[in-house]
């Protein structure tokens, strides 16, 4: 009895698993002809789809080997999802929905928000991930079409210009964690595959950018080949300014503002080329025309108009130098006072007003100076006591040195230089640069030298080159403000004035009244 007991329990082994191979089979079977007609229907549905039907593939041979979970769950069970969750499809990205190419501009640029993530959950105090928590980025959107990126918040990112890069260079988008590449542990994480990438990367920013990148970056120009560099202004003429008014047309009704007379959009449009700096050019900078019809449309409402007028916008503009308007009333306040000493009437030898530009912000301001110069009898030396006093820039030190050469060319010829002169820029105590100065750091030397005093009414701008010609300069409108509301403030008598070099034929030289 022991010895058959022995050899039937050595058979039971045998038969339990002859009996969960054949069950296993019939589950199978059964299984197939379950899931035969749907699997063939998914299978025509993607013929065309090589990847997709070995996906499919290895989903119905999964399904065969997992009959178990499938099975209805006996009375007092609760059926079970965990098993389902792999049969999900992560669908990171669907254009179906939008219709046409998909152009994606994203504003803040990140490394992830590029090329996509790999998210966790929390659970019992573990973080674990899976296929379903893979997150698209930025260039999966816009992967057969375009993206758009704003070159200097890609560049203020870490790791978003080199992912970038890298994607480009190798034309897939493969999501890795930071974490991962940069720590010196590694921890098991999802890994999934690249996608290849087709896209067309457009990347905007300021010119000096651009400049900087091509210079440093062996990179940039096999990437980005095609540059295109925009005008920031356009011609003034009659077609341009109907354009214009339709513009600002377009932005009031989308803006939902008031309606604009022509005599506002007049002042729009001169104001426009006022920032232009020319009186033949329109400035192209949309931030600036659309806050003044905002504050505009706010005046015209205010006092109850249906239509906003040229006053509404002159008090608008009014507005906008009132709010960054302190630091150039201390200014004039404090040369009314006479701290700061300006002469605006009299004459005085080497000594004449010339004029500065501070930029604060977006608000400039123009305002006189005063330039003395001396001179005695030397080595031909003219020293300029702001670069020795290391308060010069570049350009003026430059200045300064064109100024020498053309006296000594002019009124020495070959004849060896024996006068010696300083020059200096009275009561300043910040670095003075720039070349648009150095006319009237002539005139008071030419006085000096000639014994002859020069109008202290008058005020002189520009610069001068080797040949003693007078050259353009920048920031007019300013310089005329700034003397002007000081001879204002004292008083205009009708023989102050500027003497300078416009930029262009038709530069505006409207001071405020």
């Amino acid at each position: 009895m022991r010895e058959r007991l022995e050899k039937l329990l050595r058979q039971i082994p045998i038969w339990q698993k002859e009996r969960r191979d054949r069950l296993r089979a019939l589950n199978r079977e059964t299984m197939t002809q379950a899931v035969a007609d749907l699997m063939d229907a998914l299978m025509q549905r993607y013929a065309e789809l090589p990847q997709v039907q070995a996906y499919l593939e290895a989903v119905r041979l999964d399904v065969l080997d997992s009959v178990g979970d499938f099975r209805r769950p006996a009375d007092g069970e609760s059926p079970g999802n965990g098993a389902f969750a792999r049969y999900q499809v992560n669908v990171l990205l669907d254009h179906d929905a939008h219709g046409g190419a998909p152009v994606v501009f994203e504003d803040f640029s990140s490394y992830q928000k590029l090329i996509g993530r790999v998210e966790h959950r929390a659970m019992l105090g573990t973080l674990v991930t899976d296929f379903m928590l893979i997150k698209p980025g930025d260039l999966h959107r816009a992967n057969g079409e375009y993206l758009l990126l704003d070159v200097d918040k890609v560049l203020r990112q870490p790791f978003a210009w080199e992912g970038l890069k890298r994607a480009l260079l190798k034309r897939e988008i493969r999501i890795e964690s930071l974490a991962e590449m940069y720590s010196m542990m590694s921890t098991v994480s999802l890994e999934p595959e690249p996608v290849p990438l087709d896209v067309k990367v457009i990347r905007f920013g300021e010119r000096w950018l651009y400049y900087l990148l091509y210079e440093l970056d062996p990179d940039f120009c096999e990437l980005f080949k095609v540059p295109a560099d925009f005008e920031e202004d356009m011609q003034r003429d009659p077609s341009n300014q109907l354009l214009y008014a339709r513009l600002i047309a377009a932005v009031a009704r989308r803006q939902q503002l008031l309606p604009f007379g022509c005599d506002a959009v007049v002042r729009v449009i001169e104001e426009q080329a006022r920032h232009a700096g020319d009186a033949d050019k329109l400035s192209l900078h949309m931030r600036t025309p659309v806050d003044l019809l905002r504050e505009s449309d706010y005046v015209a409402r205010q006092h109850g108009g249906d239509i906003v007028g040229r006053g509404d916008v002159e008090q608008a503009l009014e507005a906008q130098v009132a709010r960054c308007d302190r630091m150039r009333m201390q200014l004039l306040e404090e040369t009314m006072h006479g701290t700061l000493l300006i002469d605006t009437s009299g004459t005085k030898v080497g000594q004449v007003n010339g004029l500065w530009v501070a930029q604060m912000g977006g608000y400039a301001f123009g305002q006189p100076a005063r330039i003395t110069a001396r001179t005695r009898p030397g080595e031909g030396e003219v020293i300029d006591i702001q670069r020795e006093a290391k308060l010069a820039g570049a350009v003026h030190s430059k200045a300064v040195m064109i100024l020498y050469s053309f006296l000594t060319a002019r009124y020495c010829g070959k004849l060896p230089v024996s006068p010696a002169a300083s020059l200096t820029f009275e009561q300043t105590y910040g670095t003075v640069e720039g070349d648009g100065a150095s006319l009237a750091e002539l005139c008071p030397l030419l006085s000096s030298l000639a014994d002859t005093p020069l109008r202290q009414s008058l005020v002189v701008t520009g610069s001068v080159n080797q040949q003693g010609e007078v050259q353009a300069i920048g920031g007019i409108n300013e310089k005329i403000e700034g003397f002007f509301d000081l001879c204002r403030a004292r008083g205009l008598t009708g023989e102050q004035g500027l003497s300078s070099r416009r930029r262009m034929s038709g530069i505006s030289c409207c001071a405020r009244t």
